[in-house]
């Protein structure tokens, strides 16, 4: 009896003893995992770890694939949005050497023929001249080598000079001087070297599409009326058919000619007045900030930092503007009263004033600048 008394204690003790170490073993194995995760969680910290991190910066992160999907999209597409500005453009032109010139001959007085021929076509000349300039001109690149510049930062993103007015441009992979955005309809930036190119595009443009819709209301309202008149006969000339008798005849039916005229009419008003809208919202938000003397760009930065400065009760003072009438001759680079002929009344391919990369006073500048900050 003892013996079997002595022999259960013996295997309670055993099986104590090896509850009691597998215990341990847990505890160990559980600490040792928490330990590695511990671990790998300070690892990660360590190498994501910006002591300038933020909300914004995450969301950037986040959408760093969209960009990347746009910008290269933007890149391919920009041939094909050239491509459909020249189109569209062709088609508004051969209708109007095809359908309505012949048509102003034949009714208009010699004054207005006259009229007509010489607006049209100094229209049309300066649109295709734009166009052509402010698609092959480059915007313009800062340098390389940081040696021919002085005081300027180094761009993040191509770790070269960033001059004053320079951004980086995403879908160019490069930086642009005095940038003002990525054009799709030019496939091309929009900088300091083809910026009045752009500019004189969409106004000789959006007056064009002006003149067009104005010139061609009658002939409009005309040949929308005939195209309604040639709906109601073919839908009776479709009814008579269904129901012909012998005394019955099918009303007449308009020629081909006479369908392509009303529709290409009715297509180059429609056309028009849609881009002019379009293109003048456009010209005219342009025409503000060239007035105020700042890109697109510039006009996001300046109110940030307008607001910035208000909060320390200071005044924010563009310091590349000189009023408006001195931002519009620096811009259209009138330095004497016949540039306005010769220089935006005609084609011209001058240069703009300066290089891009420096930003002294223009000759045709005749007040001082103002201060950058005012109290």
């Amino acid at each position: 009896m003892r013996s079997r008394q002595r022999m259960f204690a013996a295997v309670m003790r055993l099986l104590l003893k090896c509850l009691r170490l597998g215990r341990r073993r847990r505890f160990k194995l559980v600490r040792q995992a928490e330990q590695l995760w511990h671990y790998g969680h300070l690892c990660l910290r360590s190498l994501l770890y910006n002591s300038f991190t933020n909300g914004d910066v995450v969301l950037d992160s986040l959408f760093e694939p969209v960009y990347w999907l746009v910008d290269h999209v933007t890149r391919w597409f920009g041939v094909v949005f050239v491509a459909l500005v020249i189109g569209l453009t062709s088609s508004i032109v051969a209708i109007v050497y095809i359908c309505l010139l012949p048509l102003i001959l034949q009714t208009y007085t010699p004054a207005w023929i006259c009229w007509h021929l010489a607006y049209g076509h100094w229209n049309l000349i300066m649109i295709v001249f734009h166009y052509y300039m402010a698609i092959t001109t480059s915007p313009g690149y800062p340098p390389q080598a940081k040696n021919d510049l002085t005081g300027v930062s180094i761009c993040r993103k191509c770790i070269a000079p960033k001059p004053a007015r320079t951004h980086h441009c995403s879908i160019c992979n490069r930086c642009v001087l005095k940038m003002d955005h990525h054009c799709p309809w030019l496939n091309n930036c929009v900088g300091h070297y083809n910026h009045r190119y752009f500019f004189s595009f969409c106004l000789f443009m959006t007056m064009g599409c002006i003149y067009c819709s104005i010139s061609g209301w009658e002939m409009f309202r005309d040949a929308y009326a005939a195209i309604e008149r040639m709906k109601l006969l073919e839908k009776e000339r479709l009814q008579v058919a269904a129901n012909q008798t012998y005394y019955q005849t099918p009303p007449p039916t308009f020629s081909f000619r006479q369908r392509a005229f009303h529709k290409s009419v009715v297509y180059l008003w429609v056309l028009c007045s849609s881009v002019a809208l379009a293109l003048g919202a456009l010209t005219l938000w342009h025409a503000a900030l060239i007035t105020r003397g700042e890109t697109s760009i510039e006009r996001h930065i300046n109110r940030k930092e307008r607001q910035r400065l208000q909060k320390k009760g200071k005044v924010f003072r563009n310091p590349y503007s000189y009023g408006s009438w001195d931002n519009w001759k620096v811009f259209l680079g009138v330095d004497v009263p016949r540039h306005w002929l010769t220089r935006v009344l005609l084609p011209s391919p001058h240069l703009p004033h300066g290089t891009g990369l420096s930003w002294d006073l223009p000759p045709c500048v005749t007040e001082p600048r103002a201060p950058l900050l005012a109290i």
